[in-house]
């Protein structure tokens, strides 16, 4: 049995990598008098504002706007008409024990939705950023108190930005909730409240107006699985943007994802069952967030997932 030769192939070209091929990349912190912007090879990142000021109705709290691919493209929304209190990347909770910091109305069952006195405000209370070869930290610690005043949680928040690769970014978000209260705290959601399919509470993104109709690729409305991507096409500039999201591998959640009528992301806390916290305890979630150019395939997704472990 013979077989024919192997073809002949041409060396490759010799091609100087670019300068930041093997170098950890450099990031640099643009500090303001309410917000802190996060910025790599000559993008601004995110920008996260830490000390918002927002109508009561909005549930005030930190948020990440604009967040922004590597190319420049945000693939955030700030503030859409159909849900005011929806702000870039936010971490809230729609239903604590009764009240509401997330804003906009409270889902009553048996109601619907009703306009109540119970909009809580998430106070930042100390900031600190430092920048290390490969990575940008911001660590916030936080007061959660209620419209009435008292005080209910503390919470510890670190923002991370580091593994800048050729076309993405990423950016991992952490989470340490204390009950100060004294009595116990239930997290829960409209989904916990009798809305079938409405458990958004946690984590949240808002995806820019013309990401309406995009790609998920991954778990569906409710399901459980380790990460989930949206896929986005931008108008005015004919490209796309990919956003990875992987939920918190020790505390599997269930997904609130929307492609119509908007675009959202959400590893729900307490999808259809309450979450309790007990008085003195902590409540630790992580996350991460791959902000990518271009339309990912779930191969490729797959493969980053299995290359980038926790």
């Amino acid at each position: 049995m013979t077989s024919e030769p192997p073809e002949h192939v041409e060396p490759p070209e010799h091609v100087e990598p670019p300068e930041h091929v093997g170098l950890p990349e450099r990031f640099e912190l643009l500090e303001h008098e309410d917000a802190l912007t996060v910025r790599a090879r000559g993008t601004d990142l995110f920008r996260y504002v830490h000390r918002p000021v927002m109508d009561p109705f909005e549930a005030p709290k930190p948020y990440l706007h604009p967040v922004r691919t590597l190319a420049g493209d945000v693939v955030t929304a700030y503030r859409p008409h159909d849900h005011r209190w929806h702000k870039g990347v936010q971490f809230t909770a729609s239903w604590v024990s009764g009240q509401n910091f997330w804003g906009g109305g409270t889902y009553l069952r048996g109601q619907g939705y009703v306009d109540l006195p119970n909009l809580g405000t998430m106070r930042s209370l100390s900031l600190a950023a430092e920048t290390s070869p490969g990575r940008a930290v911001v660590t916030e610690h936080l007061a959660w108190h209620t419209m009435a005043g008292q005080h209910w949680i503390d919470e510890r928040r670190t923002l991370t930005a580091r593994d800048v690769e050729a076309d993405s970014w990423t950016l991992e978000i952490t989470t340490s909730l204390t009950n100060v209260l004294g009595t116990a705290l239930m997290f829960g959601s409209p989904g916990t409240q009798g809305r079938e399919l409405a458990g958004y509470s946690g984590l949240f993104w808002r995806g820019p107006r013309d990401f309406t109709s995009g790609g998920v690729i991954g778990p569906g409305m409710g399901e459980q699985g380790d990460w989930l991507a949206f896929v986005g096409t931008h108008d005015e500039v004919d490209r796309s943007s990919t956003l990875l999201f992987l939920d918190d591998p020790d505390a599997p959640c269930h997904w609130f994802v929307r492609s119509e009528p908007f675009p959202a992301v959400n590893p729900s806390l307490a999808f259809d069952k309450e979450l309790p916290l007990a008085p003195g305890d902590t409540l630790s979630r992580r996350y991460r967030i791959v902000v990518a150019d271009g339309a990912w395939t779930p191969s490729r997704l797959s493969r980053h997932v299995e290359e980038h472990p926790w």
